[in-house]
């Protein structure tokens, strides 16, 4: 059974930092591509990070120079840290896990929410 599970979520003051990580679980974790995505309320879901099965990272525009997401492929972890907080950034993260090759997989975490609000 695979298993995506996100914590670290809460609230933080603008200009703050937290860090979210995704323990997975049930999956050959080397096979596959990692991103975090969030979810703002009356928004569509966004790829915010994504880090590839060789290590190779990509963001969104908004979040560049803040965030950085990382791969620990001795754990099947993967983490999120998040600097440089904006009211912008609330929303819930959802962690994914796809594996682009022969057979096509996806998998979704039950996503953790993070609120910045002074």
């Amino acid at each position: 059974q695979v298993q995506l599970v996100e914590s670290g979520g809460g609230l933080a003051q603008p200009g703050g930092s937290l860090r979210l990580s995704c323990a997975a679980s049930g999956i050959i974790f080397s096979d596959y591509d990692m991103g975090w995505y969030r979810q703002a309320p009356g928004k569509l879901r966004e790829l915010v990070a994504g880090v590839t099965r060789g290590g190779s990272t990509r963001y969104t525009d908004s979040v560049k120079g803040r965030f950085t997401i990382s791969r620990d492929s001795a754990k099947n972890l993967i983490y999120l840290q998040m600097g440089s907080l904006k009211p912008e950034d609330t929303a819930v993260y959802y962690c994914k896990a796809e594996r682009k090759v022969v057979p096509i997989r996806y998998y979704w975490g039950q996503g953790t929410q993070v609120i910045v609000s002074s």
